[in-house]
């Protein structure tokens, strides 16, 4: 996680900017009343990720119902990664190298019990179609700028 943590975006490749903006555009159109699904079909559909916008939105809705403690993500034209939005993109990135058990004890830290199936499902479904999309998130090599 903390390979992204306060990493200004631009330094980062196409897919962790993909699921940044997705995070804050999908907490944005909840917040403004209306469907996160419905808002970001269009552009899920526009980077070839539609098969990814279930498991997204599901992921999505969990950590907003199951999550401990609130979470916080910044808004759209925030330039730099939170430290929730770095902690999913931390999780994509180790369910994808195999490490399911590894994300698993992860989720138990910061997600209620009952949603933690849903949560590794989603995450594991989401970094399929984002590996599909050439868009899987790369932790960074170089120290932040």
């Amino acid at each position: 996680m903390y390979q992204f943590v306060d990493r200004p975006l631009e330094t980062l490749d196409a897919g962790c900017r993909f699921v940044v903006w997705s995070m804050r555009a999908w907490v944005s159109s909840l917040t403004s009343k209306g469907c996160p699904a419905r808002f970001l079909a269009q552009p899920f559909a526009r980077w070839r990720m539609i098969g990814g916008l279930q498991p997204f939105h599901r992921l999505m809705l969990v950590l907003n119902r199951d999550a401990l403690e609130s979470l916080h993500f910044h808004p759209l034209p925030c330039p730099r990664v939170s430290e929730h939005e770095a902690l999913v993109l931390s999780l994509l990135v180790t369910v994808a190298g195999g490490g399911a058990a590894q994300t698993r004890d992860t989720l138990c830290l910061f997600v209620a019990e009952d949603g933690i199936g849903d949560a590794l499902d989603s995450l594991s479904a989401l970094s399929a179609a984002l590996a599909i999309a050439g868009l899987m998130p790369v932790e960074p090599a170089e120290s932040k700028g």
